[in-house]
């Protein structure tokens, strides 16, 4: 990244990872899941009226980020490896994708 274009990026970041937050809280526990992907695209398309595309790239750094962390975090509390973690992760997608 360039020096603009990573402050530019860094000047959003605070609202952005404030409204990542929000969409979490909302997120966990919603019922049904099946909402979760729906709420998910509502922000997706707030931040891109905004932000534009470069708010759509800090909201994706800022859920890389935190993902990163928690997958971090469950590998380490179950004595799992990361990829292991993932691993069930991609199981659970490939079930989920197979009840269709």
């Amino acid at each position: 990244m360039s020096d603009e274009e990573d402050t530019r990026l860094a000047r959003m970041t605070p609202e952005i990872s404030r409204r990542t937050l929000t969409l979490l809280r909302g997120l966990a526990g919603l019922e049904p899941p099946e909402q979760v992907p729906e709420e998910a695209m509502n922000t997706a398309d707030e931040v891109l009226a905004e932000y534009g595309t470069d708010g759509l790239r800090v909201l994706v750094m800022t859920l890389a980020a935190w993902a990163t962390a928690q997958i971090e975090n469950v590998s380490e509390l179950s004595g799992r490896s990361h990829e292991a973690v993932l691993d069930a992760m991609e199981l659970a997608c490939l079930e989920a994708g197979a009840e269709e």
